[in-house]
């Protein structure tokens, strides 16, 4: 069961940022990742503490990668990973 089965108004709950960073560099990489959201947190020497400290005062790409990660749970499917 996904988070957003769990809550479908707000797929986030429950789900802290440091986890959606975990999870998406786990998933794509660090390369990936500044492939699709153009920030130089994730493509300059990255790691998940600036990463954190930039998408927390950042709104617009805070809300990039919240939308990819969301994306994806939406389409998740199990033994993909």
């Amino acid at each position: 069961m996904t988070p957003f089965d769990q809550n479908p108004k707000d797929p986030l709950h429950g789900i802290t940022l440091k986890d959606i960073l975990e999870r998406l560099v786990k998933r794509h990489g660090w390369e990936e990742m500044a492939r699709r959201v153009q920030i130089r947190c994730f493509m300059n020497d990255p790691s998940i503490k600036s990463s954190l400290t930039f998408l927390r005062k950042t709104p617009w790409a805070r809300q990039k990668v919240e939308a990819w990660f969301v994306r994806e749970l939406l389409t998740y499917r199990p033994g993909k990973e």
